[in-house]
């Protein structure tokens, strides 16, 4: 009676401990698919971004004739941040992948910004109604994007969390979840201190 007391008593400390590794597994599973889910929102603004940059160039085009440097510039930014997207989107969390995103949609912006300041110096085309109208369809987008991002590194941020900490750092190495890199995408003009002149 013993033996069959204390059988039973093992096999329940085996099915609570197996319930418990279970449940800490899903866990990371679900946050791990989590930011990956955050990461496709991402994807889909910086796709709808990249879409709209082609019909900005063909407007500014004949208004900007001698500015060739600045539309092949836009080009070429555009052109690298959606290969840097498409890497992103293979491996999202791969901290040499996201580096590489926030790298191109760097240039990108950089590349924008060049675009507008020298679009102001032309009034007929900052005048042109599909010029404003592209240009506030690319400020919504970029208020899209960064509220995706935030998302996605709330969402990497849970994940790290809950892989990095006890009990969950017991788990996470030998079933190969790896530690997600955050996105994020520099913008200079919010590191400067503004100017204030009186």
């Amino acid at each position: 009676m013993e033996f069959l007391i204390g059988l039973i008593c093992l096999v329940v400390i085996a099915v609570v401990i197996v319930a418990w590794v279970a449940s800490l597994y899903n866990g990371l599973v679900r946050a791990r698919n989590g930011y990956q889910n955050a990461f496709a929102q991402i994807d889909v603004q910086l796709t709808r971004r990249h879409d709209l940059i082609p019909n900005l160039v063909e407007t500014a085009k004949g208004y900007l004739k001698h500015e060739r440097e600045t539309l092949e510039a836009v080009t070429a930014a555009r052109t690298a941040a959606m290969t840097a997207q498409a890497n992103a989107a293979r491996n999202p969390g791969d901290p040499a992948a996201m580096q590489g995103l926030a790298g191109a949609e760097n240039g990108l912006t950089q590349a924008l910004g060049r675009l507008f300041a020298v679009s102001e110096a032309y009034p007929d085309l900052k005048a042109n109604q599909n010029m404003m109208q592209l240009s506030e369809e690319l400020t919504s987008t970029e208020n899209r994007v960064a509220f995706a991002r935030q998302g996605y590194n709330d969402a990497v941020l849970a994940y790290n969390n809950k892989r990095e900490t006890f009990p969950g750092s017991l788990l996470a190495g030998p079933f190969g979840f790896h530690r997600a890199a955050l996105l994020e995408i520099d913008d200079p003009g919010k590191r400067e201190a503004p100017r204030v002149q009186f």
